[in-house]
């Protein structure tokens, strides 16, 4: 019985691999649109698909950090200046976009720009700061999608949205997880939609990687802000104590992210040249291994656990 089970298992494994190594054909004609390309998992993308001869269109924030990638690739990569919060920035990009696939449509969106900041305990925030992140994180992700989207069926294409393990486990405040988790919810509800079209929706959801988002500085300045404009009675109920060990946690967090991001990149990649994607990436063995098994224990396990883990404000039960 067991070895018929394993039988069945390893067959259907090497018929997933076997499936999943098949690529799609011209390569070399298909546009694919990236946001954040100044740095990270974008900048890496677009040099990676650069070199295997994909038409990259680039979306960067700052004209710095566009004339660098340009500098870093071949003369088929052309970049493009977009800020996912402003509706005229989206609208501008797309049609530059449109003038450069035209009858041919767009065959990849990936939708990968994000930021982090502000992060902390929820009670340490105002509404300003949760929507400072989901502007970027979901709104952006969602109104470029939504202008380029006429593009992508015209090729029917593949959209490639960028989320993370914490959108699966949300184990920390601000707005950064929520974002994530309505990223999952909106690639859930694209992918059915689009699947009457031909269109592919994939979503890559990384675990702690090096980059612009996970910068311990940063998110050191961050908190630290935020706790400069806390109450007096947020204060006097976290005490110096929770804010020490806080800090010091955001220290060691460069510690913990890896710094070979195209095992994020990889993903993206085949997301958007194989023949038959996946619907999910999870990329890093913290996210294979820990967090997204984690997001499958029953509530009070998965509470559990990162109670265990947490720290405890000085006037905590």
């Amino acid at each position: 019985m067991w070895l018929y089970l394993v039988a069945l298992v390893g067959l259907w494994t090497l018929l997933r691999l076997i499936r999943e190594r098949k690529v799609m054909s011209h390569l070399q004609d298909k546009h694919v649109f990236i946001t954040g390309c100044d740095s990270g998992f974008g900048n890496l993308l677009a040099r990676q698909l650069d070199r295997r001869g994909m038409r990259v269109l680039a979306a960067c924030l700052t004209e710095k950090g566009a004339e660098e990638l340009r500098n870093k690739t071949s003369d088929r990569l052309e970049t493009v200046i977009l800020d996912v919060t402003k509706t005229e920035s989206i609208v501008a990009a797309t049609q530059w976009v449109k003038e450069r696939v035209g009858n041919r449509g767009l065959w990849g969106l990936v939708n990968n720009a994000g930021i982090s900041i502000p992060s902390g305990p929820n009670e340490w925030m105002n509404k300003e700061d949760f929507a400072k992140i989901l502007d970027v994180n979901l709104l952006g992700v969602i109104e470029v999608t939504l202008s380029m989207l006429p593009l992508v069926r015209k090729a029917r294409g593949r959209v490639v949205n960028v989320s993370s393990i914490m959108g699966r486990v949300s184990f920390s405040g601000g707005g950064y997880s929520i974002s994530k988790y309505g990223v999952e919810a909106f690639s859930d509800s694209l992918r059915r939609e689009l699947s009457y079209f031909g269109v592919k929706v994939a979503i890559v959801e990384p675990g702690f990687f090096r980059t612009g988002v996970s910068n311990s500085d940063r998110h050191l300045c961050s908190a630290k802000m935020l706790w400069d404009r806390a109450s007096s009675e947020v204060k006097e109920i976290y005490g110096q104590k929770f804010l020490a060990s806080y800090m010091t946690g955001l220290k060691s967090l460069d510690q913990k992210c890896k710094e070979d991001l195209s095992l994020v990149t990889d993903c993206m990649e085949h997301a958007l040249t194989s023949r038959h994607p996946r619907t999910r990436y999870s990329a890093g063995w913290d996210a294979k291994l820990f967090f997204i098994p984690v997001s499958y224990l029953p509530t009070f396990l998965a509470d559990a656990i990162f109670y265990r883990a947490s720290l405890k404000p000085d006037k905590a039960l």
